[in-house]
């Protein structure tokens, strides 16, 4: 499939955490980079719990970018520091979240109307020649003439890449991604561009190569999440499985009561109801202790006999 294709695992708020990264990365495989949540400031200062997710040893052996959301050179360079100091040399600006609080804030697709703020950030960037930057960004907040009136800005700027999502960020998710507003972008970009958006198969991605051989790569979000044994040669519950055990076992060694355990795992299995029964999705949702919630999900791990406890 890949045939020298980059492809990303685009990162989602409440789910791919570094467990999840390192159980998708030696259950599943196939992906060149992981991004991480978007680390943010609170108070002036990195979250901690960013700091923690990015910890140099948690993930280790993981190919990983780390994303940072920032409304101006300011908070960027703040959060470059803190990412710096921990020995990272490859940083991702996200210029795509499309969540009001962000936007209005003036982050994620909330700074695509802000030419003056990113030339900014870009000066901070050349400041750091060590490390490796990559944008990932929609086509604009309220229309797609915000993108096309940066590129003199991001064309001037040292790339790894750039990943285009085309939908505004007024969108959020909804409509169809469109393809002829990324062309038209990629057509006058000179940074090396990856797609993202709603790629659900493999043949989405193949046929996205045909309509557009020059992309670097392809970045997968929800498709991915859905399918995390999409790349990998194993089979479908055979991959979950083994990512479930993983996921798990760290919740349970980690996290405090049945009640943060249990958010936890009732998020891992939210984009899997497709290989679920109804009645077992309910009873996994419906689960308030872990004797219940291994009772729920006892049928399907059996079946790869993988011990759920």
């Amino acid at each position: 499939m890949k045939d020298g294709l980059y492809i990303a695992f685009a990162p989602l708020q409440g789910y791919t955490d570094s467990t999840y990264r390192r159980a998708h990365a030696e259950c599943a495989g196939g992906v060149d980079e992981y991004f991480t949540p978007f680390l943010r400031l609170e108070g002036g200062v990195p979250r901690g719990k960013d700091l923690r997710d990015i910890d140099p040893d948690r993930n280790a052996g993981v190919p990983t970018a780390v994303q940072l959301i920032s409304r101006d050179r300011d908070e960027f360079a703040r959060l470059c520091d803190a990412v710096q100091a921990l020995g990272w040399q490859r940083v991702d600006l996200n210029l795509g979240c499309p969540f009001p609080m962000q936007v209005r804030a003036g982050r994620g697709s909330g700074l695509l109307a802000r030419p003056d703020r990113l030339a900014a950030i870009a000066d901070e960037m050349r400041r750091r020649p060590d490390v490796g930057f990559s944008i990932k960004m929609r086509l604009g907040q309220d229309s797609a003439d915000e993108g096309i009136a940066l590129l003199q800005i991001i064309n001037d700027m040292r790339l790894v890449q750039l990943t285009l999502h085309p939908r505004l960020g007024r969108q959020q998710y909804k409509g169809a991604p469109d393809r002829e507003a990324f062309r038209r972008f990629a057509e006058r970009c000179r940074q090396p561009m990856v797609y993202n958006g709603d790629l659900l198969t493999l043949q989405d991605i193949s046929d996205l190569r045909r309509q557009m051989p020059a992309l670097k790569g392809v970045m997968l979000g929800r498709g991915l999440l859905a399918q995390p044994w999409l790349l990998s040669d194993r089979q479908p519950l055979e991959v979950l499985s083994d990512m479930h055990e993983r996921v798990y076992r760290h919740a349970t060694a980690t996290l405090c009561g049945d009640c943060q355990v249990l958010g936890r795992l009732h998020a891992f299995w939210e984009y899997h109801t497709a290989l679920l029964d109804r009645r077992q999705l309910k009873a996994i949702r419906k689960a308030t202790t872990l004797a219940r919630y291994r009772e729920a999900v006892a049928p399907l791990l059996r079946r790869q006999g993988v011990a759920e406890g």
